[in-house]
């Protein structure tokens, strides 16, 4: 499948439907090179509270993970005690899993533990594609893979830093988002857009 024409004239990569909120995350987000460390931390933990369900989920519940994680300060998330976790299981806005946010508590700490002995979060994942996106040129839906070799490799360097919830293929589906790598097809509007415009809060 290639990218499909909505009713504004424009093609867009299939997947994101006609949901506004989906169409709005695709044409300012999805894929635009993110570089800021907090901004990539809070997005690994949203892909990571996305295992096993769809990213429309978690979308629009993301106001809700960021008032329920502190706007996703590293420093913050990793002092959660038992009382904080206990009081996020109780919350209905955001995905009440035990593992997962026990997780994200865990990786706040992997997360700080970078900052503090290397050159930033930011720097440290921008290394793996020598600080340039990857441009995917896939024409159809059929051709983007759910994990490349390389997201399996940067996975296994997350998880033995400590971080949970990096599977190669949800790493895969960051990498894409945080625009690592575009996987925009070339057919869609963004494709040769993508990296124009600044990611939009």
């Amino acid at each position: 499948m290639t990218a499909i024409k909505h009713t504004d004239g424009i093609k867009r990569c299939p997947w994101c439907g006609t949901d506004p909120l989906y169409v709005d995350y695709h044409d300012t987000e999805w894929g635009v090179p993110e570089r800021d460390d907090r901004a990539l931390f809070e997005k690994l933990l949203l892909d990571g509270f996305q295992a096993g369900l769809s990213w429309i989920t978690i979308l629009r519940k993301r106001d809700n993970f960021r008032r329920a994680f502190d706007d996703f300060e590293p420093e913050k998330i990793a002092r959660y005690d038992k009382r904080k976790t206990a009081a996020l299981m109780k919350d209905a806005g955001i995905i009440r899993n035990r593992m997962k946010i026990d997780g994200a508590v865990l990786s706040a700490r992997a997360y700080l533990d970078i900052m503090e002995k290397g050159p930033g979060f930011s720097s440290y994942l921008w290394d793996f594609v020598d600080g340039k996106p990857l441009d995917g040129k896939r024409k159809t839906i059929k051709q983007i893979p759910a994990e490349t070799e390389l997201s399996r490799k940067i996975s296994k360097d997350l998880k033995a830093r400590g971080f949970k919830f990096c599977g190669p293929t949800i790493v895969y589906a960051f990498m894409q988002a945080v625009g690592m790598v575009n996987d925009h097809l070339t057919t869609c509007h963004r494709h040769k857009t993508v990296g124009e415009k600044k990611r939009r809060r």
